[in-house]
């Protein structure tokens, strides 16, 4: 097995990037609940703001069919170029290599729609001519069907393409909960997107540990049985 598969990801070696998350390319998934996938898109680029992760944001034929990339998205990087194209391929288009090629890092974490078609053809393309280790994100991606996205996701296993979800990214990064820096970010982060695990970080932290509750709110009343 090659090393390169045995390195964890860290904030020092890794990009990311964010392929068609738009809401035409989203009308189509059926793989995941599409809740639940814009959660977890917007979680991961939460992450990588956090540990200051270089992120490219791509879309195909905007204007045309696919429509604005997530505002919730666009929110986390403001200030991010958004790199337009008209291949479905993202490798295709000169001014892709060109982000990943100045971010300067070989593991690229991919997020992106649809998993059959846009992630597939530019993981197989950029790890073949551009010799970067591909990291999918499963739960971050969605294709037209679940077995889409299961066979594309199992292809891709085949060329080695590494399979990840957004959350095993999120502690991978951060590794090592003394690391007091990310520290707070992360659990805020948690809180907000992880579900059960957030629920019961707040679960842990008011009723175990007895810190104060995150938000401010009305008066506890009661109870008061009826007679």
């Amino acid at each position: 097995m090659s090393n390169k598969y045995l390195e964890v990801l860290t904030p020092q070696n890794s990009q990311l990037i964010f392929i068609d998350q738009q809401p035409q390319m989203a009308f189509g998934v059926q793989s995941i609940d599409r809740q639940t996938l814009k959660n977890n898109v917007v979680a991961l680029a939460k992450a990588a703001k956090v540990f200051d992760i270089p992120t490219t944001i791509t879309t195909v034929e905007t204007d045309s069919f696919s429509g604005n990339t997530y505002p919730e998205l666009l929110a986390v990087f403001p200030e991010h170029k958004i790199l337009e194209r008209t291949s479905m391929n993202s490798w295709d288009d000169q001014n892709v290599r060109d982000a990943l090629a100045a971010n300067g890092r070989k593991k690229v974490i991919v997020s992106g729609l649809w998993t059959e078609v846009c992630n597939t053809t530019f993981a197989l393309c950029a790890a073949l001519e551009g010799g970067y280790e591909i990291y999918m994100v499963a739960d971050a991606s969605g294709g037209t069907s679940v077995d889409a996205h299961k066979y594309a996701m199992d292809r891709m296993i085949q060329a080695g393409i590494i399979p990840v979800t957004w959350q095993q990214v999120l502690l991978e990064w951060q590794r090592d909960w003394a690391r007091k820096e990310t520290y707070d970010a992360v659990i805020g982060l948690v809180q907000e997107h992880s579900g059960a695990y957030g629920m019961g970080v707040d679960y842990a932290y008011t009723m175990v540990h007895q810190a104060p509750e995150r938000v401010q709110h009305g008066e506890r009343i009661g109870p008061n049985p009826a007679k």
